[in-house]
């Protein structure tokens, strides 16, 4: 009887396993693809991403690519076009390093340069390639860490802000499973201006994966 309680047990702690295990997000491939690009770790920038721009969907907590934050307060729109519409009037009254855009929040300020203009800011691969190249230069002046580049990614001068930003990175990295071994990308950033449905699931796995 103890026995059989003990193998009870043991099946149950099997299944409560496999059923987290289960609840894990997989990188979907348009991150992976641009990690790749840049020599990033896709968790890495999935969990930044996840951190940035989280939106709750049908499928659980996603990115969103259609998200602003302006004075840090988070605005999320339905579309593309709602969240440029939305960031010209925010431009008017407020500092552009006080302006994120994007699926993965970068800052317009300190970064606006790599975007020609605020409309492919919000193109969700050229977003992501900005991201991922400030992530590779976080960690090439201070390699040893991606959570340390994810801090910087934050907050550059560190301290407390950055601490706190990369303990947020890290309760998103355990909600990953290992991504997917895809060919290495080369051509991501020639394919910057691929139009994206407005509904960004293209970034986004379905709920049986």
């Amino acid at each position: 009887m103890a026995t059989r309680r003990i193998l009870t047990g043991a099946a149950l702690l099997l299944l409560s396993f496999c059923t987290f295990a289960a609840g894990k997000q997989t990188v979907p491939e348009g991150y992976v693809r641009v990690a790749q690009a840049h020599n990033v770790p896709p968790e890495s920038l999935y969990s930044v991403s996840l951190q940035e721009s989280s939106r709750r969907l049908p499928q659980g907590e996603r990115p969103w690519p259609w998200t602003l934050n302006v004075a840090g307060k988070g605005y999320r729109y339905k579309t593309r076009l709602e969240a440029w519409q939305a960031l010209q009037v925010f431009m008017k009254t407020n500092s552009l390093k006080r302006i994120d855009v994007g699926i993965a929040q970068v800052n317009l300020g300190w970064n606006g340069q790599r975007f020609t203009s605020t409309w492919v800011a919000l193109d969700p691969y050229v977003n992501l390639n900005a991201a991922a190249a400030i992530l590779r230069e976080c960690w090439n002046r201070k390699p040893g860490s991606w959570l340390d580049a994810a801090g910087c990614y934050h907050h550059p001068a560190g301290g407390a802000p950055a601490a706190r930003y990369r303990a947020f990175v890290k309760s998103k990295l355990a909600m990953l499973q290992p991504s997917p071994h895809l060919p290495t990308a080369t051509a991501v950033e020639q394919t910057a201006s691929v139009s994206v449905p407005d509904n960004g699931l293209v970034w986004i796995n379905p709920r049986s994966q």
